[in-house]
């Protein structure tokens, strides 16, 4: 048992990763704001601050936290707002929604005032479902703004701990797909490049001229082909920043409609074939949900866009 003292103070039974410590049993009421007290400094391990989340905690050390982390000034701004969204999945503890394109996933630096995000949308849903809303402990994983599909969202600051640790453990099973430039020599093989944030741009990712980076790997299979395009399906075994994307340009297949990580060939067909979006689709997700604790497979149907651009490519794959 976990003994608590005043002055939000605890003793660790158990080994553990400090953020995890943190946001269990409502401590922290989130992972994010957990992470966000470690790296800000509020939080001490037997009187030494430590500002590593993963720091690993023994039996019987001593966890103090100065104050909880505040509301960031986008939380508190965080409004229902009625984005249509789809429910592909829903029980006692979770849901998947269906992310349409264009719509960023929670506010952030650089964004219009005002600008509505998922997280408006999602806020919608709780307030429909009568759910208590609490932005940081929502959104499991991330979608880029153009990319569309599956997002899974809790419904509990439990329920959010439960399913981010599958993510991090890499038990969830995520398949995306992708129309790219070119088509690959190999039909099936994994990309195995660490991503970091560029030296020169930023707000772009990469596998070159990156002062730090982390493990990545994506594994794509060729689905269909057509004289210069080709339908992937890609299974992501990690989830970087932009990975997908980064990934296949680095090996030379853009995906098409990407304006950030392009090639000559890319740009052209953008062109050529008309595609005014991204075509990367977040395609199925499989999760163990904390409500039943068994596994649930959900699928997001092809957007119409991608759809468009596949035909125009002359990819004659269909979706079973």
């Amino acid at each position: 048992m976990i003994e608590y003292h005043h002055s939000m103070d605890w003793l660790v039974s158990l080994p553990d990763r400090l953020d995890s410590f943190l946001a269990a049993d409502g401590r922290m009421l989130s992972r994010t704001k957990a992470q966000k007290a470690i790296e800000d400094g509020q939080v001490s391990v037997n009187d030494d601050v430590v500002t590593k989340p993963a720091h690993r905690l023994q039996e019987g050390d001593q966890v103090s936290v100065d104050s909880p982390a505040p509301a960031s000034d986008e939380e508190s701004k965080i409004t229902p707002a009625d984005l249509h969204l789809t429910v592909l999945y829903e029980d006692s503890a979770c849901f998947v929604i269906d992310k349409p394109a264009g719509v960023a996933v929670h506010p952030g630096a650089g964004m219009a005032p005002g600008e509505v995000t998922l997280l408006h949308g999602i806020s919608f849903l709780f307030k429909k479902k009568k759910i208590p809303f609490t932005s940081d402990s929502v959104l499991v994983h991330r979608l880029d703004k153009d990319t569309t599909g599956c997002v899974l969202v809790a419904k509990t600051a439990a329920a959010h701990l439960f399913l981010q640790q599958q993510f991090e453990t890499r038990t969830v099973k995520k398949k995306y797909l992708a129309l790219v430039a070119g088509i690959p020599k190999v039909s099936e093989a994994t990309v195995d490049a660490p991503i970091g944030r560029s030296v020169n741009n930023r707000t772009e990712m990469t596998v070159f001229h990156s002062a730090r980076t982390r493990a990545a790997q994506t594994t794509y299979r060729v689905l269909d082909s057509a004289g210069k395009a080709s339908l992937l399906e890609c299974d992501l075994h990690t989830g970087r920043t932009h990975q997908v994307r980064v990934h296949l340009s680095s090996i030379g297949h853009p995906v098409l409609g990407d304006s950030t990580y392009t090639s000559l060939l890319s740009e052209r067909l953008m062109q050529e074939f008309d595609i005014r979006s991204l075509c990367l689709h977040a395609w199925k997700l499989a999760f163990t949900s904390p409500a039943d604790k068994k596994e649930h497979a959900v699928e997001a149907e092809v957007p119409q866009n991608f759809l468009r651009a596949k035909d125009a490519a002359g990819i004659e794959w269909k979706q079973k």
